[in-house]
């Protein structure tokens, strides 16, 4: 039950990385509620996580909302408060009380419960609104986001080159542009997509986000996950 419980830790510190910009300057904000200059939207490939939690911890998978009976392609893993340099985390401690009735409004778009008690207290916390309020971000910054096509019903893995997922993306959002959003992934698997938005949820240029992109010439895009299939 520990080495799982480690496990579980380690794979959601790689997808939480995505959002760590290692040596980057602290801004003279640091951590100050509603001040920070834009948001990244990120959307985690699910399937990538369930076969993640299939290699190093089979037994857990059943434990994991998003890798049960109904398939999930791209979800919200959260809303970041940034800096041009840098971002803000736990700015409130103790964080404000979340109530449970947000918890459950936000299931369809983040469903695993406690992936939203975690992004309020280390993210939402920064961005100096109410949690209704920051939830309600949440939803209209991922109803801008258009999923292309491709990847809205994968029922086969494929591999594909980070540029491609980010020209689609491009393609099926107008105004996107490819210094405002970066693919993340691990060893193999495309994990991530980050879009950077302004205050305003518009797509905002994020050059130290872009830098941070995947690197490799190829990843895996798992197919969609069903258990048992």
């Amino acid at each position: 039950m520990i080495k799982t419980i480690q496990r579980v830790a380690a794979f959601a510190a790689i997808f939480l990385a995505v959002s760590v910009l290692p040596g980057a300057a602290q801004d003279k904000r640091q951590n100050e509620p509603g001040q920070f200059d834009f948001y990244v939207l990120s959307l985690s490939w699910s399937p990538s996580f369930c076969d993640y939690m299939s290699e190093r911890s089979p037994a857990s998978v059943a434990r994991q909302p998003e890798c049960g009976d109904r398939p999930f392609a791209f979800v919200v893993h959260g809303l970041w408060p940034q800096y041009e340099q840098g971002f803000p985390e736990f700015c409130q401690q103790p964080p404000p009380r979340l109530d449970r009735d947000v918890v459950a409004s936000m299931l369809d778009l983040m469903p695993s419960p406690r992936l939203i008690f975690r992004e309020w207290d280390r993210h939402g916390t920064c961005s100096g609104l109410p949690a209704r309020a920051y939830f309600e971000t949440i939803r209209k910054a991922r109803a801008i986001v258009k999923i292309p096509p491709d990847y809205l019903g994968l029922a086969e893995g494929k591999t594909v080159a980070p540029g491609e997922v980010e020209d689609a993306f491009i393609a099926a959002n107008p105004g996107l542009t490819h210094d405002a959003i970066a693919v993340g992934c691990d060893a193999k698997r495309l994990n991530a997509v980050r879009i950077c938005l302004s205050k305003d949820l518009q797509f905002h240029s994020c050059a130290e986000v872009d830098q941070r992109a995947c690197k490799r010439e190829q990843v895996v895009m798992p197919r969609m996950h069903v258990r048992g299939g």
